[in-house]
């Protein structure tokens, strides 16, 4: 076998360096059994440290996530808080999920934190990203990290590292981060070796405190009281969500909640489902199935480290559906837009490819929509910078996150099963199921529906790809789609806003969750729109598209949807994406 130069010093590197036993072992056995592809795939490049930590298969090799990737990681983040913060008493929160090695990882860098006189407070079992949110905000912790690769299959784990406000880092942090973990040269950087006084275990008076805060987002508690015989079905999909979900129904009056015994316990192989993602309906099967066996009214479930949810009603057929995240979203802020006693100076955040309903329900209650790049730190960044001076009703983004209240800086799937389950005793307490409740908006204010393909491109080859893809985008903007013509060309890369009809460019403005990104959205004529990104977190890039057009009364959704539908499908053939 032959590779190129950086890959070849790399694995050269791993089998002579001060790497354990095992490791090189493992190195040896897939040359023997000339691996080439996996080799490559994993040595060709250093696992990248990117602005919010990083995510990849587990593995040996400096592409994978590993005991040395992490520490060198960890390193890199605790060279980094000392520098920045010399001489004060730097306290470090720390969770997990329920991925194979999550655990372990989180010891490690648990130790190494505390080997470079750092305080540690580290949940003892697993707890939901947005607990350790909230927990880096209530103990005064200068930073977090939790260990989890989100909704990736069980290939894969990951390092999501937050800020002293909850949120995952944000300029100048991230770069500077980034860069002491790039200085991580050799092994022998890094501190293993943790000192176990510096290490508190976290008990469950922090679970409390969180769940407090889910009770105080409650806008109708009499409506729960009157309707807390609803039946809802919840699915951890073998993941944190099972510890905190359950209590938080419970706490608000939820008493007929069935939880799917197949996928209660937690386990990092996933066993009954290909992906834990809830944006699957195949991960969501065993939860419809039981919602049919009892007649519910409600599906709701949460990825491994409980950020995301999904969710499913009964539609006008009786039939169960699952509401896309760009629904959801939307459902949550149209009832909290309807039930909160707004004062003038209350705002939403969202992301630039979430539907544009929430900004046009925003419009219409006089409430502020700020639009930010993808990824929930940006909408944390608007909330940072907003504090005291305008009001955080909530956000979120189409990929099934969102976001109640401030208390959390970043998406929260437990307190989104507790409002979610709220609104849907809400219209059933006015004689409504979910999906009456999601007519009523459209007919209110056009029906949007968003169409996503997510395409797949993994390795060095496919990275070459996406990137040429981008580059072929930016150079060739179509004449027309769909029998519509791009009037607008946003680009993020660049900053720029090209009018197609007059030529004119303007810049994009900087802030409120908006810098440069590599994102490019089309806007037509007829008010769709387009976006292309590639993923920050997987070998994916991602196209979206909107459209919308009036819905005259409910008996007219599914005609409404399958135009709407249609028409997604032949923008997306235009663009030459199926």
């Amino acid at each position: 076998m032959t590779f190129d130069a950086t890959t070849q010093a790399n694995i050269d590197q791993w089998l002579n360096g001060p790497y354990d036993a095992e490791t090189k072992t493992q190195i040896q056995a897939m040359i023997a059994a000339g691996e080439q592809t996996a080799l490559t795939d994993s040595f060709y490049k250093s696992l990248e440290f990117g602005t919010g930590g990083m995510r990849g298969e587990m593995g040996v090799g400096c592409n994978r996530m590993n005991q040395y990737t992490v520490g060198a990681a960890t390193q890199g983040f605790a060279n980094y808080l000392n520098k920045c913060l010399p001489g004060q008493k730097i306290k470090v929160a720390i969770a997990h999920d329920s991925r194979n090695n999550s655990p372990e990882f989180t010891r490690i860098a648990a130790n190494i934190f505390t080997a470079n006189g750092i305080e540690v407070y580290l949940f003892p079992a697993l707890r939901p990203t947005p607990q350790l949110s909230f927990t880096v905000r209530e103990l005064g912790c200068q930073a977090g990290l939790v260990i989890t690769a989100s909704h990736n299959p069980k290939e894969y784990n990951g390092y999501k590292a937050y800020w002293a406000d909850g949120s995952q880092v944000v300029a100048p942090h991230d770069k500077n981060i980034v860069a002491e973990v790039n200085a991580i040269s050799t092994v022998a950087d890094i501190k293993f070796e943790g000192n176990d006084s510096l290490l508190h275990l976290l008990d469950e008076s922090i679970d409390a405190a969180y769940l407090t805060t889910i009770k105080d987002n409650c806008r109708k508690p009499d409506v729960i009281q009157r309707q807390k015989d609803l039946k809802i079905v919840f699915s951890p999909i073998h993941g944190t969500g099972i510890t905190l979900v359950p209590k938080a129904l419970d706490l608000l009056g939820f008493e007929a909640v069935t939880v799917v015994e197949e996928q209660a316990i937690p386990n990092g192989n996933f066993p009954t489902v290909v992906y834990p993602n809830p944006e699957e309906k195949e991960a969501m099967t065993l939860a419809l199935n039981t919602a049919k066996a009892i007649d519910a009214d409600l599906v709701i479930a949460t990825d491994p480290d409980a950020d995301r949810v999904g969710a499913a009603v009964k539609n006008q057929h009786g039939e169960w559906v699952l509401l896309n995240g760009n629904q959801m979203a939307s459902l949550i802020l149209y009832y909290l837009l309807k039930v909160t006693d707004l004062k003038g100076n209350e705002f939403v955040a969202k992301t630039i490819v979430t539907t544009d309903l929430i900004d046009k329900m925003c419009a219409s209650k006089g409430v502020t929509c700020y639009n930010t790049l993808t990824g929930f730190k940006y909408i944390a960044q608007v909330i940072r910078e907003l504090e005291g001076k305008e009001k955080f009703i909530g956000g979120g983004e189409e990929s099934y996150g969102y976001l109640i209240g401030d208390a959390v800086r970043d998406k929260d799937a437990v307190a989104s099963c507790a409002m979610i389950a709220e609104l849907t005793a809400y219209a059933k307490d006015q004689g409504k199921s979910l999906f009456d409740f999601l007519a009523e908006m459209y007919i209110e204010n056009n029906f949007y529906y968003e169409g996503l393909i997510s395409l797949t491109k993994k390795g060095k080859a496919g990275a070459e790809e996406i990137k040429q893809m981008m580059i072929n985008l930016r150079s060739n903007v179509p004449a027309s789609v769909a029998g519509s013509k791009p009037v607008t060309v946003l680009d993020y890369e660049g900053l720029i806003s090209t009018d197609l009809v007059t030529g004119i460019q303007t810049p994009i403005a900087v802030g409120r969750g908006i810098e440069a990104s590599n994102v490019i959205q089309l806007i037509l004529a007829d008010g769709s729109k387009v976006s292309a990104r590639p993923s920050g977190t997987e070998p994916k890039i991602k196209f979206y598209v909107s459209v919308n057009a009036p819905l005259a009364s409910a008996a007219d959704f599914d005609k409404t949807f399958a135009a709407l539908q249609e028409k997604v499908g032949v923008i997306q053939k235009d663009l030459g994406l199926v």
